[in-house]
């Protein structure tokens, strides 16, 4: 780290811990640890793999080619430009943005106004998102800078708490079937590893600006901030399944998300500790949809040629959120889970080549992530009721892992049969 200044990695890291800790990633943990009983540092470590370690890892492969295009570009610029659509899709109208909204009322307005309907609240919410995004205000650098540190104290308060105290003994077996596939499901559903891809370029300017203009110094000071906000998510996410697993003798399994994390503040922090987490949970909110729905603009903005304005999009993002966050925060994590369960397998063959093997030809690029799409297609069919028993028998099917093997076989087929066509541009 020679020529890198601490002060700059610690300011970074603590905007990477922010991207990937959106607040509504608070719910995940907790139930994870609910579910997973005796279990939960087992499901605790696949959920930080499935979201901290491959996002790390996308972020790398970002830093490695310079942009998250030239990562998806190994496929072929429209089958790329196809899948960063959706990504920007999944951490945008359709999934992650709406969640935000949720997350605020069930965590937050519940709590405070239990008297006020989820529809109404959705209209003033993205009435305020939709201000914040057309014209950007310092108002958000102020949320970001101070909510952010205030957040992550409110977050070691409560676990310190509940480490002290804790709620209970934790004496009761999983009641889920597999905890290290649940964790790695709930990893997923963080889509941190897709949002390293479409915030990693903001990253790299903050590098640039400080003056890193050279690609090892950046390298050197992001992976430095990359370590720092690992460390952060690494205290945070155990602490939050502990106090879930804590609780296991309190909560029906069948407790929402959100309600268990409130009862959790409240025991612990009592009514005054739970308005004071809500406000700041609210506030955190904010911030993660005006940047999301911020990036999804401008992507779209780009890909449309500016013949559709940024503002369109932008006010297209706010009314299409709002009438999917009023499905509920549950109804739209299960709803992710299906759709998360495919992009996720391509991203990451593209992360791993990327950082592991560069300069393979694109034929097997292009081989590889044909191979993990076309079997996560079909799990994801499997898991609707079409009988597969098949695909059990597939190497890492136990950690919902299925594509891995499908992947290398069609890496290798796309090595020895290479097609014209499939050549990179820029070889």
């Amino acid at each position: 780290m020679k020529n890198v200044k601490l002060s700059h990695v610690i300011t970074i890291g603590f905007a990477l811990f922010s991207m990937f800790f959106g607040a509504g990633n608070v719910i995940f943990p907790p139930f994870l640890g609910l579910q997973s009983g005796t279990q939960w540092a087992g499901g605790f470590g696949a959920y930080y793999f499935a979201d901290v370690a491959l996002a790390l890892l996308a972020l790398f492969a970002l830093l490695r080619e310079g942009s998250s295009e030239h990562v998806l570009d190994r496929i072929g610029k429209a089958p790329a430009e196809i899948l960063m659509t959706i990504i920007v899709l999944c951490i945008g109208p359709m999934l992650a943005i709406p969640r935000t909204a949720a997350t605020t009322y069930e965590m937050g307005i519940v709590t405070l106004v239990p008297t006020l309907p989820s529809w109404l609240f959705s209209i003033v919410f993205f009435a305020v998102i939709l201000a914040l995004s057309i014209k950007q205000s310092a108002v958000i650098d102020v949320i970001g800078k101070f909510l952010t540190p205030v957040l992550l104290l409110g977050l070691f308060a409560l676990i310190i708490v509940g480490l002290v105290n804790p709620l209970g003994s934790i004496d009761k077996a999983p009641v889920v079937d597999n905890v290290v596939v649940t964790g790695i499901q709930a990893g997923y559903q963080t889509m941190d590893v897709l949002a390293a891809l479409v915030f990693g370029a903001v990253l790299l300017k903050s590098a640039a600006d400080k003056g890193y203009d050279q690609k090892s110094s950046r390298m050197k000071v992001l992976v430095g901030a990359g370590a720092v906000a690992g460390l952060l998510l690494l205290l945070v996410y155990f602490g939050l399944a502990y106090l879930g697993a804590s609780a296991v003798n309190l909560f029906s399994p069948d407790i929402s998300r959100a309600e268990l994390v409130i009862s959790i503040v409240q025991l612990l922090l009592g009514k005054a500790g739970l308005v004071i987490f809500s406000v700041v949970v609210a506030f955190a909110c904010v911030t993660t949809a005006v940047a999301l729905v911020s990036s999804g603009a401008e992507h779209f903005e780009r890909l449309c040629k500016g013949k559709v304005s940024y503002k369109v999009f932008v006010i297209i993002f706010c009314v299409f959120s709002a009438v999917v966050s009023n499905l509920g925060l549950d109804t739209i994590v299960s709803i992710a889970a299906p759709i998360l369960g495919l992009v996720y397998p391509p991203v990451l063959v593209l992360t791993i080549v990327t950082l592991v093997a560069p300069r393979l030809p694109n034929s097997v690029c292009i081989a590889a992530v044909a191979g993990a799409l076309l079997t996560s297609i079909l799990t994801t069919v499997s898991s609707f009721g079409v009988s597969m028993p098949w695909l059990s028998f597939l190497p890492l099917s136990s950690v919902d892992m299925h594509w891995v093997l499908p992947s290398l076989v069609f890496g290798v087929g796309g090595f020895i049969y290479r097609l014209p066509w499939m050549e990179r541009e820029d070889s």
